[in-house]
């Protein structure tokens, strides 16, 4: 087996060498959240949210695809080594619940990620740029890897619940 190269899967899913995943997301958050306002303003909230939400799950599409090309395959073992990097620089502090080539269940006991968006006052937004690509990441990923998730951070909940099965 072929040992992921964690800087090709790093510039998959965060970009650049030495800018962490989180980092990414404030700069897009800055640049994006006014482009938002103003556009739901132009053309209403919900078209705006909506065509930003299908938008952003393509880009994670393509995000999932590129992290199997990085890592070499598209095992369940394979992308939960992907959590390093959405964790880079403190961003999640996780409990590791489950991992096995089947399973991989783990809770998010902190998530700078929606501090950060609270902090700039847009945790709607932050929720369809980072919460809602979940899903379409891990379907780039394997399509045959489901992901359940009944709660987060972002919309108060005290944890994140990430359930993968294969």
């Amino acid at each position: 087996m072929v040992e992921p190269r964690t800087e090709g899967a790093s510039m998959a899913i965060a970009g650049p060498a030495g800018i962490t995943l989180l980092a990414r997301r404030e700069i897009e958050a800055r640049i994006v959240a006014p482009l938002f306002e103003a556009f739901a303003k132009e053309f209403g909230k919900g078209p705006t949210l909506d065509l930003a939400r299908s938008v952003i799950e393509q880009i994670a599409r393509d995000q999932g695809e590129q992290l199997a090309q990085a890592f070499h395959g598209r095992s369940l073992t394979l992308f939960g080594k992907a959590i390093e990097l959405w964790s880079q620089g403190g961003a999640l502090e996780i409990e590791m619940l489950e991992q096995t080539e089947e399973t991989l269940s783990f809770n998010v006991t902190r998530c700078k990620y929606a501090e950060m968006y609270r902090d700039l006052g847009i945790l709607e937004f932050g929720r369809i740029l980072s919460c809602t690509r979940d899903f379409s990441l891990v379907e780039g990923f394997n399509p045959d890897i489901e992901l359940k998730r009944t709660q987060t951070i972002m919309e108060g909940a005290s944890y994140c619940d990430f359930r993968f099965k294969k």
